[in-house]
């Protein structure tokens, strides 16, 4: 597991640590590349440069002619920092700044560069060549720049001319200073600037900018978030600590919930890189990745920030704090999550929020293209999960599913590029009499040449443990690997891809709530949320660590409220306990996984009492934790749960009162919302689907009498009341191309399900090499 980093560590002791002149050398981030070419192929060719350019030293730019500034006080491995950013961002004097506190040379390209290659300003410049003709110019000049151990400002169009941001690259850290327009306008005002390089005659000062922010985008390798009238002593501060994280490759590392911490248990179960957390899914030890390090933090500047800000951009801001640009760049990732959120979903808002009653608010997760806020995740997790894996090795994914996981997967996975389905392929496993029929129709709909679902005569708790049973089979997963070059993963919420997206609609639900006056920043908030597998409480923990001011997590459960017992007693009991099939199918739970995530950070770290309680809860079927976990467990969790009857009353009465249609699972919420909320702060409640997919059971509950219809009519149906949420119009037209869809059911048996894991293997990728 450790061959590719011995050889890095050699690489880093004869080229010296991100310094000297080096050749380039090519690694992958993921150690478990060694086991994959000792098994899998004789070589890999591995991942792009770019990727792993931050693990080795980067090479130096060579001479160029003209002036040569090198620091005698030397950056890490000599490397420029640049500084780049809208104009009135602040690059000049943060530039002076940073130079005074590390004693290096600060070059300022409009004054240090274009007017002596010139003899002239950049504005007479502009006026005597024009725009076009002044890019090519400034270019030119910047292409004879030579630099090391400096701190550059960048001029504000050199973003915009490719040839040189790429020779500027080869030996520098792009800082993006990222700060707040309305700062931006309010100094150009000051500094009496009407008009800048590029912007057409017509075209508002506001609309260019943002349009500038394409450019940004496409060369930083770090963004220094900006508060709203930060001063530069505190951005100078902040550009320091994002290079020095840039730089340090090895500082966000993920372990195991089961992570014991002795000498020779680290180098059985080393910490993992975000990649490799990713990839491999499951820790080979039976726990859950989970950061090392604590959560980051966003100041109450920054989160003020992000008010006016769109879904993507806020996005991007933070997940570019929780993924270290070593997996994934920050301008890939910036791609990814534009691509994910873009016109695949139905409202521009992606998860807008919308006042209910009273104190109640509603986060509306179903405008994803299969109708549930799995949505919100899995159109992001394929492209980061595509990004992470190497090239040369085939990977099938295997999903357990309790309805609407399964089609949201099988949706996401499909958009991949041409080459990357055909070396990434999802199984979904379901239970085939325990989701409704239009989750069922959905799932086996959803199926495409990288994409298959097979219903299993059991329940989602058996499909879950099956594939964990799997993962954790060595023998099974290490003949995929000889024989078929094939790698098993999960995109189940135990991956931490598809679990950190959701902590980005519970921020922007919140942030929402301050946009629209609801509240102001600061202000605390309750949010209540149906619950089967613990993963989006989960997020909305972490959202709450990373400065969300969430006051308390209400868990909403229906009949299979193994969750609530668990939270109001500390006993997890599963003895005697069977899975009731309700109308609200998707958390249609007994085994949470992601509750192991959650007692790990209650119970400090403690791997091995987590090893414990959950082997014991598989030997056992239930576990007791102590009293003073227990107490730490009810500090911010309130749980209770609702029946059959309150769930179809819930629906009823929300229609009648405010003309609003729940589905189950949120009809679920609101009635333990109504129950458990002491209406002092406004609570929000998590709308995880779309009612279309659940029609009968809301049929039933507004007393129509047409239940027999197709599922087709029946949307259509709900769709003639003009309620609101107004109807999906992909969930519809699913249904217009309803009928027989061929899937696999096989029994509930783990070897059985190994076995049509291996023939898909066969049929995918043995086929495809023919």
């Amino acid at each position: 597991m450790s061959f590719f980093f011995s050889v890095l560590k050699k690489a880093k002791a004869n080229i010296g640590w991100l310094g000297q002149k080096s050749a380039m050398l090519n690694f992958t981030r993921c150690r478990h590349l060694k086991q994959i070419t000792q098994k899998c192929f004789s070589s890999v060719p591995v991942q792009v440069w770019t990727r792993t350019q931050l693990l080795l030293s980067r090479a130096f730019a060579h001479p160029e002619p003209g002036k040569s500034w090198h620091s005698t006080h030397a950056l890490p491995g000599d490397k420029n920092i640049i500084l780049m950013g809208a104009p009135g961002a602040g690059k000049t004097t943060v530039g002076r700044i940073l130079g005074h506190k590390l004693g290096c040379c600060v070059i300022d390209v409009d004054d240090d560069v274009l007017e002596k290659a010139w003899n002239m300003s950049a504005s007479e410049k502009l006026q005597d060549v024009g725009h076009e003709r002044f890019l090519e110019e400034e270019g030119k000049a910047v292409l004879n720049l030579s630099a090391s151990g400096s701190v550059i400002s960048l001029s504000r169009s050199n973003p915009m001319h490719d040839a040189s941001m790429w020779h500027l690259k080869k030996n520098g850290i792009v800082v993006y200073l990222d700060v707040p327009l309305v700062d931006i306008i309010g100094r150009l005002k000051s500094m009496k600037i009407g008009r800048i390089v590029g912007q057409e005659s017509g075209r508002s000062m506001r609309d260019f900018l943002r349009h500038q922010r394409l450019y940004y985008k496409k060369w930083f390798d770090t963004r220094v978030f900006c508060e709203s009238g930060a001063p530069a002593e505190e951005v100078a501060d902040k550009v320091l600590d994002a290079v020095r994280r840039y730089q340090d490759v090895d500082s966000e590392t993920f372990i195991s919930t089961r992570h014991v911490c002795l000498k020779d248990q680290d180098k059985k179960f080393p910490p993992k890189y975000f990649s490799e957390a990713v990839i491999e899914g499951l820790a080979s030890d039976g726990g859950l990745f989970v950061p090392e390090k604590e959560f980051p933090k966003l100041s109450s500047g920054e989160w003020k920030s992000l008010i006016g800000a769109t879904y993507i951009e806020r996005a991007q801001i933070l997940l570019e704090r929780c993924i270290h640009p070593a997996d994934i760049p920050a301008t890939k990732l910036g791609e990814m999550i534009e691509t994910a959120y873009g016109d695949n979903f139905a409202c521009s808002k992606i998860a807008p929020i919308r006042h209910l009653s009273g104190n109640q608010f509603i986060l509306e997760l179903f405008y994803g293209p299969t109708g549930s806020f799995k949505d919100l995740s899995l159109q992001l997790m394929p492209h980061i999960f595509a990004y992470c894996i190497p090239s040369s090795c085939n990977y099938v994914l295997l999903v357990a599913t309790s309805g609407d996981t399964g089609s949201a997967v099988l949706n996401g996975f499909s958009h991949l590029n041409k080459n990357d389905k055909q070396r990434i392929s999802v199984v979904t496993f379901f239970p085939e009499d325990g989701v409704s029929e239009f989750q069922k129709a959905q799932i086996v709909g959803s199926q495409r040449e990288n994409g298959w679902a097979i219903g299993v005569r059991s329940d989602f708790d058996f499909c879950q443990t099956a594939v964990k049973q799997i993962f954790n089979d060595s023998d099974f997963t290490g003949f995929l690997i000889v024989e078929y070059g094939t790698i098993l993963s999960s995109a189940n919420s135990i991956n931490w891809a598809q679990l950190l997206p959701q902590v980005v609609y519970h921020a922007s639900a919140y942030l929402d709530l301050v946009s629209q006056g609801f509240i102001s920043f600061g202000s605390p908030v309750d949010v209540c949320i149906p619950t089967g597998n613990f993963g989006n409480v989960l997020a909305a923990v972490y959202a709450k660590m990373m400065g969300i001011p969430i006051r308390k997590f209400i868990c909403a459960s229906n009949q299979n409220h193994v969750l609530t017992d668990f939270i109001k007693t500390g006993h997890y009991d599963l003895r005697d306990r069977k899975l009731a099939q309700t109308f609200s199918p998707s958390i249609d739970i007994l085994k949470p996984s992601n509750l192991e995530r959650h007692l790990y950070l209650l119970a400090n770290k403690d791997g091995q009492l987590m090893a414990d309680l959950f082997n014991q809860l598989e030997s056992q079927l239930h576990f007791q934790i102590e009293r003073m976990l227990v107490e730490k467990l009810q500090e911010d969790l309130v749980a209770d749960w609702c029946s059959e009857g309150e769930c179809l009353e819930a629906i009823s009465t929300t229609y009648n009162t405010s003309g609003y249609i729940l589905d189950p699972h949120t009809a679920v919420a609101k009635v333990v919302a109504d129950r458990t909320q002491d209406k002092s702060c406004p609570v929000i409640i998590s709308s995880i689907a779309h009612y279309s997919k659940f029609a009968p059971a809301v049929m039933q509950a507004l007393k129509i009498s047409e239940l027999n219809q197709t599922s087709s009519s029946q949307l259509y149906l709900l769709g003639s009341y003009n309620a609101l949420p107004p109807p999906h119009e992909a969930l519809l037209e699913r249904m217009k191309q309803e009928g027989k869809v061929d899937y696999q059911v096989c029994a509930a048996d783990v070897s059985v399900l190994k076995s049509h894991v291996e023939k898909l293997i066969q049929n995918r990728f043995l086929r495809q090499s023919e």
